[in-house]
């Protein structure tokens, strides 16, 4: 073969050799990349506002949710868990412990404890140990033993502390105030569920928050929220307003009422 003709051949196959790999490199930087949308969470509340009466003696709330962009292996594979949590409002709480002294029971020392949830009501999909380990509890402040119970005083002696705040969970536990429920929340299809959360006789009046958590194989994926208010209803709610918004005058009408109810109670019992 010539000379000229070998160098042309060269060349085009050097030519050949460097424009392959670039334009299958630049076939691949075209493609475009497709990204997942991260799963999230939503819930629903027939009411926004729960009024109660005197008789009331307890009662099931229930809130519907949802799941947006979900894997369907995954729900397939029932790896997907919610919990969700009725957060009464915050108070000040103030525990009481009593001491035998001479024979009587009195309290002998009291601890406060600032901005505690005045009720927790936790309804889950499965047991929470079954869900995930319990360092993530710990770590969100999930879980009626993890809420975080925050004393008025910072430097109060951490022996003494643990004692009053299990103390503590435990008197609103046994008030019906503190309760968790390991299957109250029931999956009716793939991405909607449904939670059924108690609400005790002793509910509080006040604006709660409804919490939904997502965990995905016992990862902690996103969680969405929602306000409640509960009020009282009738006589109730009227003599609840005056003592909040009418103080003096509802103190000075509960000292008449009690001085005339023991005036007419001895007239009646009087013994000629």
């Amino acid at each position: 073969m010539p000379l000229p003709k070998l160098a042309t051949s060269l060349r085009a196959a050097c030519l050949a050799l460097f424009l392959v790999p670039g334009t299958a490199a630049a076939q691949s930087v075209a493609e475009p990349l497709i990204i997942q949308p991260r799963e999230s969470i939503q819930i629903g509340l027939s009411t926004d506002r729960v009024a109660i009466t005197s008789d009331f003696a307890g009662a099931d709330l229930t809130i519907f949710g949802a799941l947006d962009n979900i894997d369907p292996l995954v729900a397939r594979q029932g790896r997907y868990d919610v919990i969700v949590v009725l957060e009464g409002p915050p108070r000040t709480s103030v525990v009481r412990r009593k001491s035998r002294v001479l024979g009587m029971w009195i309290n002998t020392r009291s601890e406060t404890f600032l901005n505690v949830p005045a009720s927790y009501s936790m309804a889950t999909t499965r047991a929470p140990q079954d869900i995930a380990a319990p360092e993530v509890y710990t770590q969100m402040a999930l879980g009626i033993d993890n809420i975080f119970l925050r004393h008025d005083d910072p430097s109060i002696n951490a022996r003494t502390l643990a004692e009053f705040t299990a103390a503590l969970r435990e008197r609103k536990r046994e008030e019906g105030l503190y309760a968790s429920r390991a299957g109250g929340v029931q999956f009716l299809s793939q991405n909607m569920f449904r939670a059924n959360l108690a609400l005790a006789p002793s509910v509080p009046v006040g604006v709660h928050r409804a919490r939904a958590f997502l965990f995905k194989r016992g990862l902690f994926v996103g969680e969405t929220s929602a306000n409640l208010t509960i009020v009282k209803a009738g006589m109730e709610q009227y003599i609840y307003d005056a003592a909040r918004n009418q103080s003096l005058l509802y103190g000075l009408f509960a000292v008449l009422l009690a001085v005339a109810t023991g005036w007419l109670g001895r007239i009646i019992f009087r013994k000629d």
